[in-house]
């Protein structure tokens, strides 16, 4: 049996696995023993698949499939790495940084595997909730609130940060670790900031409260003096079904109004929360740019009841500076039954054939079409922005109205600037991204970030993925459509992408 070198590098791991799918294929007698060896089960020949190379390989390692030999490599790794290396990645692992998401699960195995090297650091203890440590710590005057450790934060922000509360066995440890910090005299207020993004310091509440949405935590730091006003705990304590922690900011005074925190509410489907903020002062005139919260309903395609709610606040219904009136900006975002909360009224032409086509009625729409055949030259960039906002919105019924009624498939708009398919290809939606193709859309399409339809997979598969995205399927959509399989981006693909690219590449190679 094989055995895994001290210090395994996934990317020849993952050489080894195409050298052999490569050799099986092509029947070489070496390669076609060892997959009967180690793994009798697979199939030979052509089609013998990346996959089933990587399982053999596996086996041959002594492991029971290709996840186990990358864990147990990645854990190889871990334990070879020099001690500031492995606290710096540890981190990154359990808080996250920059576009990397905190990964629990991953931190935990993580730390399983070097626990000592962890432990050693006492900002990185408060992590983990090893509470020795840092008691020997706070021994030390000043270090309750000195910054230190890979992000140079201080102990309290690094235990209030810490994804690990959310593993089994470690929040008992961390509360107990965070009660300790206060005790000894740990600034409840106390912040860092990323590089990424100098200018916001990011404090121990918005850990708790914003980050990993700790009620237990939350309530601790309130209660000891945090300031509920950081300009971030209340804003993103939104980003998760559970009221708690909102809740409690809201009952220790934080201010709704010029937090945002109503439009951002309004970019998820939580009804329930946007009452509560109206209850607690927010502002229902309040605006964002050239938005009202009603205009933000509408973009993001709420409910009447959404809708409702900010009007029994008190928004007004036909403010002078809305950019149009609500009841045909409802019909335009194809929402007919927000509409009628401010209608009827009369509508042109144009806006009678954009409200038809963002609500599916091809028929209707070319009923009108065919009276005022000049109605797609009247489009304004306005207009045009409606085919990406709606594929934004996963709306596929209203994206195929407008396609087949003309609409520009180059079009950019949607949160950050981008075409239609840019937007379908970053929530992984197969169906509307092999729609947008068959019709003439392009992999090449930029969009605000400069880059392409490519980096937007690569990045969304990577460090963004939309839960049932299916990025594979949009990958596998691309290349049909004129993407090389060789494309070079600036990010990693997704492993599920990664590997498919390198099966074709192979399949390709014969």
């Amino acid at each position: 049996m094989k055995q895994l070198p001290d210090r395994p590098n996934l990317d020849h791991l993952r050489a080894q696995a195409k050298s052999l799918c490569r050799a099986v294929r092509q029947d070489d007698p070496a390669a076609v023993e060892r997959v009967r060896e180690s793994a009798p089960h697979l199939p030979l020949g052509p089609t013998f698949k990346l996959h089933d190379a990587q399982s053999c390989l596996a086996r041959e390692y002594g492991f029971t499939s290709w996840l186990a030999l990358k864990r147990a490599a990645e854990a190889k790794v871990s334990l070879s790495l020099p001690a500031d290396q492995a606290r710096a990645a540890f981190a990154v692992l359990a808080i996250g940084h920059s576009f990397s998401r905190a990964r629990p699960a991953d931190a935990a195995r993580f730390y399983e595997q070097v626990p000592r090297t962890i432990d050693s650091d006492p900002w990185l203890a408060c992590t983990v909730g090893h509470l020795s440590t840092v008691e020997r710590a706070l021994q030390a005057a000043g270090w309750v609130n000195q910054p230190g450790g890979p992000f140079s934060a201080p102990p309290l922000v690094m235990a209030t940060h810490s994804s690990l509360a959310a593993q089994d066995g470690y929040k008992p440890k961390i509360l107990e670790v965070v009660r300790l910090l206060l005790s000894a005299g740990a600034d409840p207020n106390g912040s860092y900031v990323e590089s990424s993004s100098p200018d916001w310091p990011l404090s121990a509440l918005f850990g708790a409260a914003g980050r990993v949405h700790d009620a237990d935590v939350t309530r601790i730091l309130l209660e000891a003096g945090a300031n509920p006003n950081d300009n971030e705990s209340l804003y993103h304590s939104c980003e998760t079904r559970d009221l708690a922690c909102t809740r409690l900011l809201l009952e220790a005074g934080a201010r709704v109004s010029g937090t945002n925190s109503v439009f951002h509410t309004l970019d998820f489907d939580d009804l329930d929360r946007l009452r509560l903020l109206l209850q607690h002062g927010g502002d229902p005139n309040e605006r964002l740019g050239e938005h009202t919260s009603i205009s933000w309903a509408i973009y993001r395609r709420r409910s009447p009841a959404h809708v409702q709610a900010l009007l029994d606040a008190g928004a007004d219904p036909n403010p002078d500076q809305a950019k149009e009136p609500y009841y045909a900006m409802a019909l335009r975002h194809g929402l007919p039954d927000v509409a009628a909360l401010f209608g009827p009224s009369a509508l042109q032409p144009i806006e009678a054939f954009v409200a038809r086509c963002a609500s599916g009625d091809l028929a209707g729409a070319r009923h009108l079409l065919a009276e005022s055949p000049g109605l797609l030259g009247q489009l304004s960039p306005h207009d045009q922005r409606l085919l990406p906002d709606l594929a934004q919105a996963g709306d596929l019924p209203a994206v195929r109205a407008l396609v087949t009624m003309g609409w520009p498939l180059a079009a950019r708009g949607g949160d950050w600037d981008a075409t239609a398919l840019n937007l379908a290809v970053f929530r992984g939606d197969v169906p509307m991204t092999r729609f947008l193709l068959e019709n003439g859309a392009s992999w090449t399409e930029s969009h605000g970030y400069g880059d392409n339809v490519a980096g937007t997979l690569s990045f969304a598969s990577r460090f963004m993925p939309v839960p049932d995205g299916d990025y594979l399927g949009c990958a596998q959509a691309l290349v049909e459509h004129g993407l090389p399989v060789d494309f070079e981006t600036d990010y990693t693909w997704g492993e599920a992408v990664r590997d498919w690219f390198d099966e074709v590449k192979l399949e390709r190679s014969r």
